[in-house]
């Protein structure tokens, strides 16, 4: 039976989309498919900025370090940059520009700016090395980067580079080294006003995410306007309905939510339910550069901090601080989670710990962030589940191999259909074949079932995928890493439980006979190719050939469970 909570956020979310609503939710037809729609929602982007923007101005919309900036400080420098692209650089609709840096306000100004001119937007993930880079920038087609120091240094290694570098937080020395343009001085010799102003809708392109798949290169998942608009509007019906919820039970709301930003813009987590949902409610980002459950205690005591969310590794830090009762934080009444798992034992500690109620969310890149939630006591309750299909848009599938929708308690795959979902892959038809179908659902290559309430356990992966805190490694790219080492004859890459990270790689190998490796040295040619997120942390050298399955293929299946036992068995010893 649904809980009361469920059943009263369906009645509020009855009331926010009925006819004659802003969130008004008819069918609609999607790439050929129909599926609920909000029917007034902005015909692109362009419009989602110009109409919450303007009802933000005059907020606070940023703080990182000492610096403060309101809504409309954000948005006029954002339409400031559109004009210094259009101008300077030439850049078109359907230009690719990419942001290649860490947390900064330049960050979310450079991305509505480019997305306003009509620009496709790429979030590069900050933490790639030079040769990922170099993948991400050539495959989408880049014309132009944003970038801060650090990624400008690693752009500058790659051979033969010939697209233009617009740098933030960069001395005038570094930048003319480096043969890249500071923004503020792009900008002071721009004209300040966009003189033509493409038309935009719903189907046209805003952005190419990169996405780590189970084989090869990361994969650039394509979303459109409408699928950027649809994802940012669905939780902003959410959290109105449990915001309406609020009101009723007596809660005494904050004059302006504020968020502790620290999980990356360049996720989609980050860009969606963050950034662009904080964009329509008027909520602060309160900007940290890099991750430090000190200073996150801090921010929040200062900044009066109301939501936090974060892969569950945070909140686990912030529990076991050491310094945690010196700090107040009265103020947070959220903390979510996403992007991997949080131990079962963790969710009654977490709502225990602080007076905040914990949540956690589904959702991929390719469905921009939507999938399912779970909230409140219904995440105490059911802590092991991801929750129930996030409502009014999305609707959860388990299917088959040949693509039949399973009964509840069974397992399959997890599909996700809404209006939210991306078009594609980036100049990959056949991937886009595989995962996504004809009649719009997306093939998440996650293994789960759905119980009697509806609510979605995910079980396994089908992909072979390693989630590490939040980012998707491919195992198959470590092994291609690890096999480059001339004494490596056989390995295996696979994912082990961690209570802090969800999972961290490790790996088997077996040498070639007469060879020897120190582990420190494998670690060390492995970070010439590697960023650091993907190299083993768990790394066993075995003496005999890897298990083989009838095929001659090494026997993944197995070795993966007799080394999680194991590696199980040593944490818990």
């Amino acid at each position: 039976m649904p809980t009361e909570l469920d059943l009263a956020m369906e009645e509020e979310l009855a009331k926010l989309t009925a006819e004659g609503t802003m969130f008004e939710v008819v069918d609609g037809d999607v790439r050929g498919t129909s599926m609920p729609v909000f029917k007034n929602a902005p015909d692109s982007m362009r419009g989602f900025y110009d109409l919450f923007f303007a009802a933000q101005a005059e907020k606070e919309f940023t703080v990182y370090e000492e610096e403060r900036r309101t809504f409309g400080d954000i948005y006029a420098e954002a339409k400031q940059i559109a004009a210094m692209l259009q101008h300077e650089y030439g850049i078109a609709k359907g230009d690719r520009v990419a942001i290649a840096m860490r947390n900064y306000p330049e960050w979310i100004s450079a991305y509505v700016g480019a997305m306003y001119l009509g620009a496709v937007v790429v979030p590069i993930n900050a933490w790639w090395t030079t040769e990922e880079l170099e993948y991400g920038l050539q495959h989408s087609g880049t014309s132009l980067v944003i970038a801060d120091e650090e990624r400008l240094r690693r752009i500058r290694k790659i051979e033969n580079f010939p697209v233009d570098v617009v740098t933030v937080r960069t001395s005038a020395q570094i930048s003319e080294e480096l043969g890249a343009r500071r923004l503020q001085d792009a900008l002071a010799a721009s004209p300040d006003d966009i003189w033509y102003l493409p038309p935009l809708t719903r189907e046209d392109d805003a952005t190419i995410m990169y996405t780590s798949g189970s084989t090869g290169h990361p994969k650039g998942a394509v979303s459109t306007h409408g699928g950027l608009l649809h994802g940012a509007m669905n939780y902003l019906a959410s959290g109105l309905a449990m915001l309406a919820l609020a009101e009723k039970e007596g809660t005494e709301l904050p004059e302006q939510q504020v968020m502790l930003l620290n999980v990356p813009l360049f996720h989609i987590t980050g860009s969606v339910p963050v950034m662009l949902v904080s964009i329509a409610i008027g909520r602060k980002l309160v900007i940290m550069y890099k991750w430090d459950p000190t200073e996150a205690l801090k921010l929040i005591e200062r900044e009066r901090a109301t939501y936090f969310v974060g892969v569950p590794t945070m909140s686990l830090e912030l529990m076991q601080h050491p310094d945690r009762d010196k700090y107040d934080t009265s103020t947070l009444m959220d903390i979510a989670a996403g992007g991997a798992p949080r131990p079962a034992e963790h969710v009654k500690r977490l709502k225990e710990t602080f007076e905040a109620r914990p949540a956690i969310g589904y959702g991929l890149t390719e469905t921009n962030g939507v999938g399912a939630g779970n909230l409140r006591d219904n995440y105490v309750a059911k802590p092991s589940s991801t929750g129930r299909a996030s409502k009014p848009m999305v609707e959860l599938g388990i299917q088959d191999d040949d693509g039949n929708l399973l009964p509840q308690g069974e397992r399959g795959e997890v599909c996700i259909r809404s209006a939210a979902n991306c078009r594609g892959y980036w100049r990959n038809p056949q991937a886009t074949a595989e995962s996504f179908s004809p009649d719009g659902w997306f093939h998440t290559g996650d293994i789960g079932y759905l119980d009697e309430d509806e609510y979605l356990y995910i079980v396994d992966r089908k992909k072979d995928i390693i989630i590490r805190g939040g980012e998707n490694i491919a195992a198959q790219e470590v092994e291609a890493a690890i096999y480059a080492h001339p004494a490596v004859a056989e390995t295996s890459v696979f994912g082990l439980p961690d209570d802090r990270m969800g999972e961290i790689v490790g790996a088997v190998i077996y040498l070639k006979p007469g060879e020897q490796v120190e582990r420190e040295s494998l670690l060390g040619f492995l970070a010439d190719d590697l960023a650091n997120f993907k190299i083993p942390e768990r790394i066993w050298m075995v003496k005999e050939p890897l298990p083989k399955l009838g095929s001659a293929k090494i026997d993944k299946v197995s070795l993966r469970e007799k080394y999680r036992e194991e590696h199980i068995g040593r944490h818990q010893g």
